[in-house]
């Protein structure tokens, strides 16, 4: 009979290789215990004994590194990818990161590599659709955090058993270059600061350009947030951009935003995401005059308003107390630069200026990444918050720098 011979059981839990009636070899490798607690055995077939030999090994040595892929049904990229965006990444983060997942997966990710089966996407696949997305057009910066998407997506069928390996992480990503900062000097605050005197909510900008707050965490500040007898303010939630639904059933003919009767599908505010986020930060001297002045005029206006004024207890309101939105504030700021004749700049960028003045002080990395909210891998373990006599000392210096003492 040749080298047909009968089949041997192996012991339990060993590979066995033989040959069938049809001339065929076979293989079987134990991986494990199935979902439903059957013995998960794998079957190879291959046409000749070295090369089933040769499966039997690989599958072997992917068992011992618990690297094979979980029985059952074969994923496609695009089914992952928009099982993955639609009932997991939600779990697992904020409102606006899910913009920026849904936004690669599905402008991107599903469209250049959706008809590839999981199991059988390779990082050459993936590097060709990062060139092809940048010869198209899209800026390095999106094709990187479409890479980091993907990344972060597969990792998690990696971790459920779908795939054995992620081949993102052997993929070369797109080249990122530094985004370039360009903080206004302190002529320039010294000037926007005086333009804004007289404004509506002067007082934001002075919180923009001598703390470092981002626009969220600004017009997120209530009342309750600031102790101005003990000069403390306290960053703990942040104010969302609108997004909005159809409020007719989708029958106007128009994108939601236009809708007519649209609808507000998200909260106006969050909290703060990450613990760096939260924050205890200590009001320069002269801002915290600034703000007991803005209370005195909010008053004003309270009073003025009389049943018109919506009690929401917002540091930077609308003349009816209502919170300011992020496009008015936005408008305000660039009209607020036209006036006070400096260069044109993002909002972002006071941020930055605040956060070049007090390295230019000389204050500490850490105090400095406390008191900016910032937050990496490497650092939020060994984030903690500031003590009062830190932040207070650093306060006074940002005053003296920003605003001129008198004699």
């Amino acid at each position: 009979m040749g080298e047909q011979k009968k089949r041997t059981r192996q012991p339990n839990g060993r590979s066995s290789i033989y040959r069938g009636k049809d001339g065929t070899w076979h293989g079987r490798v134990s991986i494990g215990v199935r979902d439903d607690g059957r013995p998960d055995r794998r079957h190879i077939e291959r046409k000749t004994k070295a090369e089933v030999a040769a499966a039997v090994r690989e599958l072997e040595k992917q068992r011992d590194s618990k690297t094979v892929r979980k029985p059952g049904r074969t994923w496609t990229v695009k089914a992952w990818l928009t099982h993955w965006v639609d009932t997991i990444a939600p779990l697992a983060v904020g409102e606006n990161t899910m913009v920026g997942y849904g936004v690669a997966v599905r402008v991107h990710l599903i469209p250049g590599l959706g008809a590839h089966r999981l199991d059988r996407l390779t990082p050459e696949h993936i590097e060709r659709f990062y060139a092809k997305m940048q010869a198209n057009g899209s800026k390095p910066a999106t094709a990187h955090q479409v890479h980091r998407t993907l990344r972060t997506a597969l990792n998690e069928a990696v971790r459920r058993g779908h795939l054995g390996k992620n081949p993102v992480r052997l993929a070369k990503a797109p080249r990122l270059d530094e985004e370039e900062v360009e903080p206004f000097t302190v002529e320039e605050v010294r000037r926007i600061l005086q333009a804004s005197e007289g404004r509506r909510n002067s007082a934001r900008w002075a919180v923009a350009l001598a703390l470092g707050l981002r626009q969220g965490e600004a017009l997120g500040l209530k009342w309750s947030d600031v102790d101005l007898n003990n000069g403390v303010l306290l960053v703990r939630r942040s104010r969302r951009r609108p997004r909005y639904g159809h409020g007719c059933g989708d029958t106007c003919g128009r994108k939601a935003g236009y809708c007519p009767q649209r609808r507000r599908t998200n909260p106006e505010t969050a909290a703060t995401k990450s613990r760096a986020g939260r924050r205890a930060v200590g009001l320069p001297p002269q801002l915290v005059e600034l703000l007991r002045r803005h209370e005195v005029r909010q008053e004003t206006e309270r009073a003025s308003a009389d049943t018109d004024w919506h009690d929401e207890g917002w540091l930077f309101a609308t003349k009816t107390g209502r919170g300011t939105s992020t496009r008015v504030d936005y408008d305000e700021w660039k009209e607020l630069l036209r006036d006070a004749k400096v260069r044109d700049g993002r909002l972002h960028d006071a941020r930055h200026t605040a956060a070049t003045v007090l390295l230019i002080l000389g204050v500490p990395e850490r105090a400095v990444m406390g008191l900016m909210g910032w937050s990496s891998t490497s650092m939020a373990a060994r984030y903690q918050h500031m003590v009062d006599s830190v932040r207070n000392n650093i306060a006074e210096q940002v005053n003296g720098l920003l605003w001129e003492q008198e004699p």
